[in-house]
């Protein structure tokens, strides 16, 4: 079978990316022969197929890139093509990016005042908006791939896709990269680097997109915490770092909170880290979340995030919401507690064992066949 993915621009530190990356090797040994539709890719470029039309701004971007998406499709060339953009006639879309509706609403929500309006002005989002109604009307969908149960009955719930349509597959989490041997690999020696005692508690966030992922609800957390010895490391490239960096220093913590930018091996912070925090507004099923609990982190997350269906209270991490402060800073108050940490970890570990590379990678390629080639 002859299948292609289509994802306009690759960054090593995307999530979507990471997905496509660890499906790739795994859908080639199952016998699928897959190529990358592409605007800007960084690696390999054996397999990838450019679609890169001229454009102007973002939304004529989008625009052009689906146009040519579009024709790959007609050309037949390829028994099913899957997207991870938002692309009307795609024989299957991956949801990896949940659902852009329902993110401008609880964005604008959190900011209020004149946000909605500056939403419903904004080219791009009207253009997105209608895109993502359009592919999931489109009778040329045969099957949505959703990351989590959350976006699948948010899916239902807005556009009313018939539900065998709709096929839930976790991310895969590859296993022996990512485990709770790292704590004695890299415990010590990483926190050196930073000067954070070896007592003190530490919390790990990895992500980029600081305002939807709840880098400044995190500090203000951090600064409400009956543990004051306890440091935050933040991991993850944003234009609001700086801005965040601030935050810090009027809340008084910037002395323990601690921002690494961008980076290719988190390994090192994993291995570092007590808890891992997530407190984002929206988040479909963010990889950083998989790869913490496989490193044995319990992880406190909020209630619009697909990893909250993986974490069971109080076992391998904690749920609230993604606006509650209060909340948040007593949950990790009560993770960072060294009673129980030990069944923490293992719990933490446990509960992402079934979700192998190579078991997301055979559920794909059992999607695939059933889905078989597109109806003319």
């Amino acid at each position: 079978m002859k299948i292609a993915i289509a994802r306009q621009k690759y960054t090593p530190y995307g999530g979507a990316e990471r997905f496509v990356e660890r499906a790739l090797g795994g859908l080639r040994e199952q016998g699928v022969e897959v190529t990358m539709i592409a605007r800007e890719w960084t690696g390999d470029a054996a397999g990838v197929l450019r679609c890169d039309p001229f454009y102007l701004g973002r939304t004529w971007r989008d625009a052009g890139f689906a146009r040519c998406v579009r024709g790959v499709i007609d050309s037949g060339r390829f028994d099913l093509v899957q997207s991870h953009e938002r692309i009307p006639g795609c024989h299957v879309y991956r949801a990896g990016d949940g659902v852009h509706a329902t993110w401008l609403e609880l964005r604008d929500a959190a900011r209020g005042g004149l946000a909605r309006l500056a939403t419903r002005l904004s080219p791009w989002h009207r253009y997105t908006l209608a895109a993502e109604a359009a592919m999931f009307r489109d009778p040329a969908l045969r099957g949505v791939i959703c990351n989590s149960v959350m976006v699948r009955d948010d899916i239902v719930r807005r556009f009313g896709v018939a539900a065998d349509k709709l096929h839930v597959i976790h991310n895969g989490v590859d296993l022996d990269h990512f485990h709770p041997g790292l704590r004695d690999e890299h415990r010590v020696k990483a926190r050196a680097e930073l000067g954070i005692p070896e007592s003190a508690p530490v919390v790990l966030f990895v992500g980029s997109g600081f305002e939807r992922k709840g880098v400044h609800v995190l500090l203000r957390a951090l600064a409400a915490m009956k543990r004051q010895n306890a440091h935050l490391v933040v991991v993850g490239k944003d234009r609001g770092a700086k801005l965040a960096e601030q935050v810090s220093q009027t809340l008084g913590v910037d002395e323990r909170v601690h921002f690494l930018g961008g980076l290719k091996d988190v390994r090192p912070w994993y291995g570092a880290a007590d808890v891992f925090c997530l407190p984002t507004l929206y988040d479909p099923m963010p990889n950083a979340a998989l790869e913490a609990l496989a490193c044995g982190l319990p992880v406190a997350t909020s209630t619009t995030c697909g990893a909250a269906e993986l974490i069971a209270p109080g076992r391998n991490g904690t749920v609230c919401g993604a606006l509650d402060i209060p909340a948040l800073a007593a949950a990790l108050d009560a993770l960072l507690g060294p009673d129980g940490m030990a069944t923490r970890r293992e719990a933490a570990r446990a509960s992402v064992t079934g979700l192998s590379t190579a078991s997301m990678a055979g559920k794909l390629a059992d999607f695939y066949r059933r889905m078989g080639p597109p109806v003319a």
